[in-house]
């Protein structure tokens, strides 16, 4: 295959997508208004819906739309959201497509009550599972893997709602942060392995969860501590209860929660993740020097890494790339078509910065290429003499199924392409990745427990058909450029 046969999902942009957040909220009389806060602070791990679902003591209520948090509810709507617990989820698809019927909190009445539940993760084995309880009369609603779990609980014999939510997750593989909320109790899981972060707070005497620590700070909530892999935290009138009564697995948490996906002002699992994409930056200044008169970062996930490494090199660090915050996931493009005009929404290149300079450019991946490429040609019509691209994390080789809607292994161009390769079709002078090795330097080294299967395909958790993920639209890449 030529790098040109490059191939990509039909509306997606050269990037990794995920995610969702999810946020709960217990013992608090604005507990709605909480969990809006909270979902805020986590729309990075989402874009496509949002949902709040909150319960009485009596009823669940709940609200779900397309598009962003502050779109999706305004203020009356929060007031129509009432009592002392809530549970939110901000949306990117990973499994089942983009309509509001897949938004969560999923919402169900079934014969012991309301149930509503949120998801951050993936289920590997939802298809099997699925098939087998369509064939003893399940229906489903939606489309989305969660799913299964809620007709895993409605089927279970279990006496408390925490034992059914057990007996279900036993029978599910693959990662999952959740929140379950019923008229009298707020859950939240983890699943053995921790692929996915989700931490507890504390606000005013009531008891917060939430997938990153940013949340936390929005809703003036306090860090107590991550929940663990494979707990379960149960959130009542009796408090707080926590147990493990699942067999403990290897630990495997997400290492691209560091490289892009958690906000940089977050703590995820144990570490500062500012902190640690400026270190990955030290490392990669230290495998990959080159002569440069400045250090462009590609924002905004490059930002941080982009300081390490000029701080490393001792190269000045500039913003020679701006970006559009204010742009949202749909825009009018004109008739008139303006080249490269996706990556140009978004970000602009400063002629002043870059204008004969020696340009080393910092980002945290490339996917496909194409963004890399545009990046690299706008950084070259503003002047620049030289553009070394430096990317803070190893190749990406394998397509993750644990959480995040990357792509098909085929339109991963480090899949069959080779580094110098990779360079010729994103047309720099220079180009270099940090080695595993030194991404792991100030992780605890390879043993540390931490899933790479995106940059090793090493899978922790097995499944049967690769296949089936994803359904791809090719494309010539030449009609990018």
């Amino acid at each position: 295959m030529n790098v040109s046969d490059v191939v990509r999902t039909s509306a997606a942009l050269d990037g990794f997508t995920e995610k969702c957040g999810v946020v709960g909220v217990y013992g608090h009389p604005e507990a709605a208004n909480l969990a809006y806060l909270g979902l805020c602070a986590l729309q990075h791990r989402g874009q496509e819906a949002a949902g709040i679902v909150s319960s009485d003591g009596h009823v669940l209520v709940s609200h779900r739309g397309m598009g962003l948090v502050a779109d999706v509810f305004r203020e009356d709507i929060v007031r129509r959201l009432r009592g002392d617990a809530a549970i939110g989820h901000n949306r990117y698809s990973t499994a089942g497509a983009s309509h509001l019927k897949n938004a969560q909190p999923l919402v169900v009445e079934y014969g012991r009550g309301g149930l509503a539940v949120a998801h951050n993760g993936n289920l590997v084995n939802a298809e099997e599972l699925r098939e087998r309880l369509e064939a003893r009369g399940s229906i489903f609603q939606s489309t989305v893997d969660s799913e299964v779990i809620i007709h895993l609980i409605a089927a279970s014999q279990g006496e408390t709602l925490e034992d059914r939510v057990v007996e279900a997750l036993r029978e599910v593989r693959g990662a999952y942060s959740l929140v379950f909320l019923s008229t009298d109790k707020l859950i939240g899981v983890r699943d053995p392995h921790g692929f996915r972060p989700l931490v507890l707070g504390r606000v005013k005497g009531a008891y917060v969860l939430a997938s990153e620590t940013c949340a936390l700070d929005l809703m003036d909530a306090t860090y107590e501590r991550e929940v663990e892999p494979g707990e379960v935290v149960v959130l009542s009138e009796a408090g707080l209860s926590s147990y493990k009564p699942f067999a403990p697995e290897a630990p495997t948490k997400c290492i691209f929660e560091y490289i892009y996906f958690a906000r940089p002002d977050s703590t995820v699992f144990g570490r500062s993740v500012y902190r640690t994409r400026k270190e990955l930056g030290h490392q990669l200044a230290r495998e990959s020097p080159v002569e440069a008169d400045i250090v462009v970062p590609v924002p905004d996930s490059g930002v941080p890494a982009a300081i390490g490494y000029a701080e490393e090199s001792g190269i000045p660090f500039e913003m020679g790339l701006i970006r559009n915050h204010y742009v949202g996931r749909t825009f009018i493009e004109p008739q008139d078509a303006i080249r490269h005009f996706g990556v140009k929404v978004k970000l602009n290149a400063q002629r002043e910065v870059l204008a004969g300079k020696r340009v080393i450019v910092v980002d945290d991946s490339i996917v496909r290429g194409t963004t890399s490429r545009k990046i690299v040609k706008m950084i070259r019509d503003a002047g620049a003499r030289e553009v070394h691209m430096r990317i803070s994390s190893p190749p990406t080789t394998s397509p993750c199924y644990y959480g995040i809607d990357t792509p098909n292994r085929s339109e991963l161009i480090a899949s069959s392409h080779d580094v110098e390769e990779i360079r010729r079709y994103i047309t720099a002078d220079t180009l270099a990745y940090l080695s595993e090795e030194g991404m792991y330097a100030f992780l605890g080294g390879k043993q540390s427990g931490f899933c790479d299967a995106c940059f090793t395909g090493r899978y922790p958790v097995p499944f049967e058909d690769h296949a089936k993920h994803r359904q791809l639209v090719l494309f010539d890449a030449a009609e990018e450029r």
